[in-house]
């Protein structure tokens, strides 16, 4: 069966291009700190602003002669962890409201389901506006934005999925046997949902590193002099020398490109992987 799985997942050629790009882009996080440490605060060179990619800067510097290379290195980092925490922090919420919701059903149901429909009324990047508007402008900030934004999402997948699965005879079975409600949908139900979490979690990192790059952007996310890809997009931006140096905006532009085309290229792979069709 595991060998079936894998078959599936290795013929799929997205998914072997985001398992390379996505893996890539994690050890590039993971060592950057190791082979290139880096001091936001003190990163400063006004002698060689704006100078453009070189031997010496490879992407260039910006307006305070900081190196880009080193800066959209780090903020690699700062984008993948932020978007991983978001997304389990979402996942972890909107799977046990949905698989409480899709097995007790009644009330309970009704009321976790309004929940859903309320926060997906809103437009996801709206809605994190708004939060992070009234937390403050800060990573965690956007922690706490980018996993509401993600609830409603896991509610209804894993609420549908349960809402399949709980009427299954060997679920029937078991609750026959004495089993309590949380052994059926913890040992039973759950297993049966990961699938389709998986694969969703997956697709969620690149949405998540949109909208975190978003608030970054709009000044809601990280703060300067933090090395974060939308706040240096906003720099270029703001500070009007993104056409007179268009290296300011390309590479931390890339970098968000190639994190949203690994996940998304990754959960293609996963969904090929656990379809059973």
């Amino acid at each position: 069966m595991s060998t079936n799985i894998c078959w599936r997942f290795w013929s799929s050629t997205s998914g072997k291009i985001g398992l390379i790009l996505t893996l890539s882009l994690i050890v590039l996080a993971i060592s950057a700190p190791v082979i290139a440490p880096y001091d936001a605060g003190v990163d400063r060179d006004y002698l060689s602003r704006l100078v453009s990619p070189s031997v010496r800067h490879w992407f260039g510097t910006d307006n305070l002669g900081r190196d880009l290379l080193v800066r959209v290195w780090h903020g690699l980092g700062i984008s993948l962890l932020v978007s991983a925490v978001s997304v389990a922090a979402g996942l972890f919420a909107g799977t046990l409201l949905g698989l409480v919701a899709g097995y007790f059903r009644g009330w309970v149901d009704a009321a976790i389901v309004m929940l859903a429909d309320i926060l997906l009324a809103f437009p996801s990047i709206l809605l994190a506006i708004a939060i992070v508007t009234v937390t403050g402008p800060s990573l965690p900030s956007v922690i706490i934005a980018v996993s509401a934004v993600q609830v409603p999402i896991y509610i209804r997948l894993t609420r549908s999925t349960v809402l399949s699965l709980r009427e299954r005879e060997f679920v029937l079975a078991v609750k026959a046997l004495g089993a309590s409600d949380w052994r059926v949908i913890l040992r039973h139900i759950l297993p049966g949902s990961l699938g389709p979490l998986v694969v969703q979690a997956t697709l969620s990192i690149g949405t998540a590193t949109l909208e975190a790059s978003g608030l970054g952007f709009l000044g809601l996310g990280a703060q300067p002099p933090a090395p974060e890809l939308g706040t240096m997009l906003a720099d270029a931006f703001k500070g009007g020398y993104a056409l007179s140096a268009p290296w300011t905006i390309l590479f931390p532009g890339l970098l968000i490109t190639l994190i949203v085309l690994g996940f998304n290229l990754l959960g293609d792979g996963l969904r090929d992987m656990f379809d059973r069709t």
